[in-house]
């Protein structure tokens, strides 16, 4: 034992000098933790999200996505990966009806992993969202497949149970806290390796406290568990002009503006009466429109899909379900509302 205890110190120590004289560098840290806080299913958001995932996969050997899906959804997704079909996945798709995830620029995202990123394992940690659909659906399979003594079962029936509870209950602090020790659990199989993670960006946050001072995020949580593992993004602020998806020119009051595209967000779970918006920032043109009358309407900005700084001015294109399009115009003057920086709408003359 007294040799044992010497040579291993010993044995790590020539590891990392081989692998600096042999490759200029010291060995790679493991178990790093990656969040990257987003809107759910927009679009420049989704391209930015494939980007980062493309780059850990093939450039850090990264195969561990965790996202903001229940534990069976994630397994189902899983399987998904080795099929020759997209059957999983559209059932999946169908299930989402209602939720942001409903998108085809999410399940578009999804495809593109299966194609270029073949090797990732998804690992889901919040709560049983559609559980009486994808759940019961896990559930049967298993059943089915004779693995009701499995772990997967038994996760399975703990999501379902902690979906249950907090739509009961309708309780965010419950929410969070689930996912934590999802996470938690979760990582803890993986014995060290470095893990992505992609969640709203409420949840990834490790330095505030939300839903009115009550309720410390997961991204909290994790930090105060992990330290300095933990490095935290929050999508939006990676997104630059470079990004934006198209160009083009927008008038108000007879003058003409080019204006930059930072692409669609679906939000016809939030209305149904409503598919899309669009969102353009107009250049050079705040000075022009800081005085026009406002409306009362205000947009905070964490509804947008690119940094807002004060002296902005914004289009929003919102597609209605019939195909028709809403144009409406925000400025940012550094106006808060609930303790929120927002845009606020203003007039255009006809």
């Amino acid at each position: 034992m007294k040799y044992r205890r010497k040579f291993i110190p010993a044995f790590f120590f020539l590891v990392f000098v081989f692998t600096l004289v042999f490759t200029g560098r010291p060995p790679k840290k493991t178990g790093q933790i990656f969040l990257y806080g987003e809107i759910h299913s927009a679009e420049i958001i989704l391209n930015k999200k494939f980007q980062l995932w493309h780059r850990y996969y093939h450039e850090n050997g990264v195969r561990d996505l965790f996202v903001e899906h229940p534990y069976y959804t994630a397994e189902f997704l899983n399987l998904w990966m080795h099929s020759d079909n997209d059957d999983i996945l559209n059932n999946l798709y169908e299930d989402w009806k209602e939720t942001a995830e409903h998108s085809e620029e999410s399940r578009a995202f999804y495809k593109r992993i299966k194609e270029e990123c073949p090797e990732t394992i998804f690992h889901g940690t919040d709560v049983g969202h559609q559980y009486a659909t994808t759940g019961r659906r896990f559930t049967e399979y298993l059943k089915n497949s004779g693995q009701t003594a499995s772990e997967q079962y038994a996760l399975t029936l703990e999501a379902i149970r902690q979906g249950m509870y907090y739509y009961r209950h309708s309780d965010p602090e419950y929410r969070e806290k689930a996912m934590s020790e999802n996470f938690i659990r979760e990582l803890s199989k993986l014995r060290g390796r470095t893990v992505v993670g992609f969640y709203g960006a409420a949840h990834t946050d490790p330095d505030t406290i939300y839903m009115a001072n009550t309720n410390f995020p997961m991204g909290n949580r994790l930090k105060n568990r992990y330290g300095k593992a933990v490095h935290s993004n929050n999508l939006i602020s990676l997104i630059s002009d470079s990004d934006s998806v198209r160009t083009g020119k927008i008038t108000i009051g007879g003058r003409e503006y080019t204006a930059l595209s930072f692409g669609r967000v679906n939000i016809s779970s939030y209305s149904p009466e409503y598919q899309y918006r669009e969102f353009w920032r107009l250049e050079n043109a705040y000075e022009d429109v800081k005085n026009n009358e406002t409306t009362g309407d205000v947009l905070p900005y964490d509804n947008y899909p690119v940094t807002v700084t004060n002296g902005q001015v914004f289009a929003i294109d919102y597609t209605k379900a019939d195909g028709s399009v809403t144009r409406t115009f925000y400025r940012s003057d550094g106006t808060f509302w609930h303790r929120k920086p927002v845009t606020r709408e203003f007039t255009v003359p006809d």
